[in-house]
């Protein structure tokens, strides 16, 4: 359930995607000894099929050249972040931003850039955004999304909970999440809310990626990671016992492939998903991550 992109930043290194994916958390997320690697089964991008229906529906100047334009903010694992290397992107949504691309008879050329920028991008630096943007309101009225991906939220404290956190109040407690994420927004109502019921103080610590977020909870500069449940799920397995999730999650909501609002990219990319839906692909790609349990079998425009 990442940010609302409103603010334009720099794109970094583009970067072109390999057909392997070998799931190696590049961040030590603990920030000492979090090198466990999750390795997820190599996803073969020539198993796609070229969808003619779907790939039909493209405007001319994709389909000439040859390549769909992917921002990506790779720093959200196990959904979208880097290899070892520091410049391969891997994660489910790299995946399945190259099964798109190939059921679209395209290449796929993901740009890793700040997540702000992705949005305002999208129509001219990049032809689609795929990097867990939450289905809102305020998206909607900016571009089209089309969801893929149901996922909720959740809350994980540093092992044995040595704060005493309860999930139904965080009154008191310092959260760390990452910059711009809907969690931000959140988090900020949570602490109107405890300022307004006279309790203890909230304080919001952010950063630029969930990594070192999770890295100030081990670290004990702030009691509750906030941010949505795979990439909790995923900081607990690569911290080892440092970290553990903090009771259930909550808030599920679709998350879609941002394109131009009423574009034909938009017909084209809905099309492509729907088949990969069908064919089984998009199951075997997130069955892969340990993702899933939220895949849809829709792929909807703006759903309400």
């Amino acid at each position: 359930m990442r940010k609302p992109a409103l603010v334009m930043l720099a794109a970094m290194t583009a970067a072109s995607l390999s057909a392997c994916t070998y799931a190696s958390q590049e961040t030590a997320a603990t920030g000492s000894s979090a090198g466990a690697s999750a390795t997820a089964d190599a996803f073969d991008v020539a198993t796609v099929a070229v969808n003619e229906e779907a790939a039909a529906l493209l405007p001319a100047d994709i389909a000439d050249r040859g390549t769909l334009r992917v921002g990506m903010e790779t720093s959200y694992a196990p959904a979208e972040y880097l290899d070892v290397d520091g410049t391969t992107p891997i994660g489910y949504d790299v995946d399945i931003a190259a099964a798109v691309a190939a059921a679209l008879g395209l290449e796929v050329d993901i740009e890793s850039a700040a997540f702000d920028s992705i949005i305002p991008g999208i129509g001219t630096k990049y032809d689609a955004g795929i990097s867990s943007f939450t289905i809102t309101p305020e998206r909607v009225e900016v571009a089209d999304m089309t969801s893929y991906l149901s996922v909720g939220e959740a809350f994980a404290v540093a092992a044995g909970n040595p704060a005493g956190i309860s999930a139904d109040d965080l009154c008191g407690a310092t959260v760390a999440l990452q910059t711009g994420t809907i969690q931000q927004d959140e988090a900020m109502q949570m602490a109107a809310d405890c300022e307004a019921a006279g309790k203890d103080a909230l304080e919001i610590l952010t950063y630029d990626s969930n990594a070192d977020a999770a890295t100030n909870v081990v670290g004990g500069k702030a009691d509750v990671l906030f941010a949505d449940s795979p990439i909790i799920g995923y900081a607990v397995t690569q911290t080892g016992d440092k970290l553990e999730q903090l009771g259930d999650a909550f808030a599920t909501a679709p998350q879609g492939v941002v394109t131009a609002q009423g574009s034909e990219t938009t017909d084209a990319v809905a099309a492509a998903l729907q088949g990969l839906m069908d064919d089984g692909t998009l199951k075997s790609i997130l069955d892969a991550w340990g993702a899933a349990d939220g895949m849809l079998t829709t792929a909807e425009v703006n759903p309400a």
